[in-house]
């Protein structure tokens, strides 16, 4: 039987340490029917890494003043296939980005407190609660992950965005550059944390 996997094929990317490998065949004997796109990411420093990224979940969201959004929520999965443990720490600011279609238009990205497992793939935003009091604070500060990924180990989480006036997509990819961490979300590639040894 085929696996349930859903994958693009992405260009092969060669960079000066590392490199972006991906394939129509599964990296994984997950049988999810959410995941968007995966890829392994190995370097010369023996970083050998899979991502998994998923597609959205979302609806719309009216703040306490009446302004209309629409919220998504992604989960990603970071597996660690290195010899040695990982260090991953993603950040994103409380400052918003802008994007298309119009001048006004802007998206905020986040990363919500509930901890992702796969057994919440079927529930609505992925089984991220609170958020609406969460989206109700305003997104004033920033938010933070950092997480150890032992070796064979894998790291779940979510990653938010609220859209205002601009078109949400699909999906969203977390991209290993390096030991760089960028989220590339709506046309933005926006730098957000790192992937280094632990010592």
């Amino acid at each position: 039987m085929e696996p349930l996997i859903t994958l693009i094929l992405l260009t092969i990317t060669l960079t000066a340490t590392g490199q972006i490998f991906s394939s129509k065949a599964a990296l994984t004997f997950y049988p999810g029917t959410n995941i968007d796109t995966e890829y392994r990411y190995t370097d010369s420093t023996g970083m050998d890494v899979i991502v998994q990224n998923s597609v959205r979940k979302g609806g719309q969201y009216i703040d306490p003043s009446g302004k209309e959004f629409f919220h998504a929520i992604y989960w990603y999965r970071v597996i660690n296939e290195s010899s040695a443990p990982l260090e991953l720490t993603i950040n994103f600011p409380a400052d918003s980005f802008a994007t298309v279609p119009s001048p006004d238009s802007y998206l905020k990205v986040f990363l919500p407190s509930d901890t992702m497992t796969l057994d919440k793939e079927n529930l609505y935003a992925f089984g991220a609660t609170g958020l609406k009091s969460f989206l109700d604070s305003g997104l004033k500060k920033s938010t933070t992950l950092q997480r150890t990924i032992a070796h064979k180990g894998a790291c779940l989480f979510y990653i938010g965005a609220l859209y205002y006036k601009a078109f949400a997509p699909a999906y969203a990819a977390l991209v290993i550059r390096d030991q760089d961490v960028f989220y590339s979300i709506g046309g933005l590639e926006i730098p957000c944390g790192k992937i280094v040894f632990k010592n």
